[in-house]
């Protein structure tokens, strides 16, 4: 029977691995197609393309080991609160530390991505803008800076190497034993704090663009899907009434000069403003023409209910995502031992929607795991869509602004290593939700418990099932890897608590600001630049 039960599990993770296969193809395949969608056509390159796409699928990835994280270690148990024949110790201990590889692989990897490659790449672009400039140049111009970056990394690592997560025992030990300590300690966790802090710092990060870009992507994506854009008509027909006041201001200035006498030099500069703006126009005309009759409108108009279906169902997840948030950080506030603890708690003494609908998932498999995935493509998708709308700014300096077809390489980059740094905080943002379903899955273990028996004078003790919580027994329940990386340092913990509640108001203020606004213009975004070419009509969104 253990054989069959092995050959069993066996399968079922085979098949589990192909399934994953599947989803990177996936992953490549959308990372492919939207770095293409919105790169500019004419200041396209293969390496910083490359980058662009290899970055975001690891963003992509990394993102999904969480509910891959929590499958496994609930996999290894039945309902019943008993292990599974073929999860004996051993193989526990595998699949617990083929996990954690993962993480290492891949949080080193953003590492790489942070610190070290996405800068090279920019900084190697950045001097390209100079056409007097060799390559050799600009890598070594590259490799200077990006120098800074690498330092930057170095310090995180020895920080959180050698930040002690417990105190020598003995109060009056030397210093050499208190360095001592300090070297048996970073020995013991084999690195594990040092990556933790490195990661939790870039968490910190993707905390500040999480709150800036997500939070207003989360009221904005919805309601644009449901608001729509304006009419592609009555735009050219504001267009049009647009150009023939301009043409009035222009030939009202030039008949001043019609007897001979000069033009003034406050005319002559406000003729050559309206000339401008003219020519500007007469280009916007060509673009709206274009869109008016392209067969994409066309589509678009025809998927128009569908839109608006997603757009409802969007918003339904926000309210969903956000109450929960909210109940699960009044919680804390409430319940928790306070900011020296990180205000950690472990389970839920108020409920929160997604913690009382991820139990009843749990019973139809795998219903629970779908939402999850569905909670943590929303976040990153509502990322993007803040990135979009508000673009890549530095403090009130706008950077860059991020179009379709008219993204330059190093906004693609910036855009990239925006969205990792906000995957990393999205399985903080998923333990605030749901902190023991995250840290145990849907795993049970027995209890004994005292059943009055009317056939036999007495009480009897039967095992019972329990769903695993902080005070479960370390053998019989075991806890994510995810959690391991999230909670090695208090004040980190205690930052994201505040960073949540920041989170939640500028949800609100985004909320109240996209109601406000009206609905978007087909060409949004052209009247303000400076280089529309006439060539590339079609790459505005409709």
């Amino acid at each position: 029977m253990a054989v069959v039960a092995a050959g069993a599990a066996s399968a079922d993770l085979v098949i589990g691995w192909c399934i994953f296969g599947l989803l990177l193809l996936a992953i490549l395949a959308f990372c492919w197609i939207y770095v293409r969608k919105y790169q500019s056509q004419r200041e396209s390159e293969v390496i910083s393309t490359i980058t662009a796409i290899f970055s975001l699928a690891i963003a992509l990835i990394t993102s999904a080991l969480l509910p891959v994280d929590i499958f496994l270690v609930s996999y290894m148990k039945n309902q019943n609160g008993t292990f599974k024949d073929w999860a004996n110790a051993n193989v526990s201990r595998q699949i617990e530390d083929t996990v954690l590889y993962g993480y290492y692989t891949l949080y080193s990897v953003i590492l790489f991505c942070v610190f070290f490659w996405i800068p090279f790449v920019y900084f190697y672009y950045e001097e390209k803008d100079d056409d007097d400039t060799s390559k050799c140049t600009q890598i070594k111009t590259a490799l200077k800076y990006t120098l800074g970056f690498a330092v930057i990394c170095a310090l995180l690592l020895l920080v959180g190497a050698f930040v002690p997560l417990s105190v020598p025992n003995n109060k009056n030990s030397t210093e050499w034993e208190k360095v001592k300590f300090l070297f048996e300690e970073l020995g013991s966790s084999h690195g594990l704090a040092a990556l933790s802090f490195s990661i939790s710092s870039l968490t910190l990060i993707g905390m500040l663009a999480a709150i800036t870009y997500t939070a207003y992507g989360m009221s904005a994506l919805p309601l644009n899907l449901i608001k729509g854009t304006r009419s592609t008509a009555y735009e050219r027909l504001e267009n049009t009434e647009d150009i023939e006041e301009v043409e009035q201001h222009i030939q009202t200035i030039k008949s001043k000069s019609k007897d001979g006498r000069p033009l003034p030099a406050r005319d002559k500069r406000a003729l050559k403003q309206f000339e401008e703006r003219l020519r500007t126009l007469k280009k916007r005309e060509r673009h709206l023409e274009f869109i008016e009759n392209s067969w994409w409108t066309k589509f678009c108009g025809a998927l128009r209910p569908l839109k608006i279906i997603w757009g409802i169902f969007f918003i339904l997840v926000a309210l969903l995502f956000v109450i929960s948030l909210f109940l699960s950080n009044l919680d804390k506030a409430l319940h928790s031992a306070g900011i020296d603890s990180g205000f950690i708690i472990f389970g839920a003494n108020l409920s929160n929607p997604l913690n009382m609908l991820l139990p009843l998932l749990q019973t139809v498999f795998p219903l629970d795991y779908i939402l999850i995935t569905i909670i943590i493509m929303y976040f990153i998708f509502t990322s993007m869509a803040g990135i979009r709308n508000i673009g890549i700014w530095f403090f009130w300096i706008r950077l860059y602004k991020i179009r379709r077809g008219r993204t330059r390489p190093q906004a693609l980059l910036f855009l990239c290593m925006i969205l990792l740094l906000i995957v990393l905080h999205t399985s903080y943002m998923i333990y605030s939700l749901a902190p023991q379903y995250v840290m145990y899955g849907s795993q049970n273990y027995l209890i004994e418990s005292n059943i009055t028996s009317d056939d036999h004078k007495g009480n009897s003790t039967l095992p019972v099932p329990k769903r695993c919580d902080a005070d479960a027994p370390e053998d019989q329940c075991t806890v994510t890897r995810t959690y391991l990386f999230l909670h090695k340092f208090w004040f980190f913990s205690a930052a994201y608590y505040f960073g949540n509640w920041a989170f939640l108001g500028v949800f609100l203020i985004g909320l109240i600001v996209s109601c406000c606004k009206g609905k978007k213009s087909v060409m949004e975004g052209v009247d303000e630049d400076s280089d529309i070419s006439d060539d590339e009509p079609s790459v505005y969104s409709v």
